[in-house]
């Protein structure tokens, strides 16, 4: 079976999507019953992920990535090289197709918040992905969480969707350098993540603990704009506070062994990486108490309610000193994270392919 991939996600600087595509595609690598498909990774530029070019051949389709692309310029390819069934891994799909498709829909933002996003991208991902769900065969979705959501805000069909939860990288354990109190942010920053509120909770901490430090990891695609240097200076934390706009895996590395607390408020996610990808790495999380956070960490976590930042600063002093809360929550963590594997995901998700095609 020849198997078409929309692998925008995973040139240039890979996030969330291309993290989750680039873990699905390193399990079909080694998996026999991968091997006996034949992937084609369509993208506009290089890819950032190696491949095994026995079975993923690639295809360059030179244009911006965007939504020409994708629906114009990119059927026209699919449509030479006979493919049997094709996967977007990112909320939309070629709607002009003339073979079975499955859609990976992560979460509905842009439906349950449209206030988050300007007027044309909003709607432009409303109507793509509306569209996109009527037209696969098959939907496939990270949580039970985005599953209602797609029941309730899409009328998407509850026996075309497929939970899958992805698999969670696995970053650096604890080392002995883990002596400061150091907070750590990782995911690109939109407005229902409140990094402004992060750095304001943090305030307090930096100024009764000499050693305390925090880093945000993550580009800026807030709307309305959020001036997060103008916060950081507000609060006198330019010393304190690292804003790292994208950093190398290894650096990642390096961020994730030297945190003592990871901080993710996030008031709407279709499931939240980053914190699952913390409790690996042995660094207890603090979130927003939202469903989806209750379902992907459980017990492994500090909760705190939305937009209460003495509530925020309490739980993050907690996480960073209080060694039995923080015993308790990494003693819960092996039980959350027994939800997430890479090579489950991968094998769920490929049978998935095959029962479409």
């Amino acid at each position: 079976m020849r198997i078409g991939i929309d692998a925008r996600e995973i040139g240039g600087r890979v996030t969330g999507v291309g993290r989750y595509l680039g873990g699905l595609i390193r399990e079909w690598t080694g998996s026999p019953a991968a091997k006996r498909h034949e992937f084609v990774l369509y993208a506009p530029g290089d890819l950032a992920l190696a491949v095994d070019t026995r079975h993923f051949a690639t295809r360059r389709i030179n244009g911006a990535g965007g939504t020409f692309w994708e629906q114009v310029q990119l059927p026209q390819a699919i449509a030479r090289d006979h493919l049997d069934i094709w996967f977007s891994p990112a909320y939309s799909m070629p709607l002009r197709l003339r073979i079975p498709a499955v859609v990976a829909i992560h979460d509905l933002s842009f439906v349950a918040h449209p206030e988050w996003f300007r007027v044309r991208e909003g709607a432009r991902r409303r109507l793509l992905s509306r569209h996109s769900a009527e037209k696969a065969r098959a939907v496939i979705t990270i949580s039970e969480f985005s599953r209602g959501e797609l029941i309730e805000r899409l009328g998407v069909p509850a026996g075309k969707i497929h939970v899958i939860p992805p698999g969670v990288d696995r970053p650096a354990k604890m080392t002995s350098q883990r002596g400061a109190n150091r907070v750590l942010f990782v995911g690109s920053i939109f407005n229902r993540r409140h990094v402004p509120d992060l750095v304001r909770a943090f305030a307090p901490i930096a100024r009764r603990r000499d050693d305390a430090a925090l880093d945000i990891v993550g580009d800026n695609r807030s709307h309305p704009r959020e001036n997060i240097r103008r916060v950081i200076a507000a609060e006198q934390l330019e010393r304190r506070v690292r804003w790292h706009q994208y950093v190398s895996d290894a650096h990642l590395q390096e961020l994730y062994s030297t945190a003592r607390a990871f901080a993710f408020l996030s008031e709407y996610e279709g499931l939240g990486l980053p914190p699952l990808e913390a409790l690996a790495a042995g660094i207890p999380p603090v979130l927003i108490d939202t469903a989806v956070a209750r379902e992907s960490c459980r017990d492994a976590a500090l909760y705190v309610p939305a937009g209460d930042i003495p509530a925020t600063t309490r739980a993050l002093e907690t996480a960073l000193t209080d060694e039995t809360v923080r015993g308790r929550i990494l003693a819960a963590a092996p039980h959350a994270l027994a939800q997430y594997s890479w090579p489950g995901a991968a094998a769920r998700t490929l049978s998935v392919l095959e029962s479409v095609a």
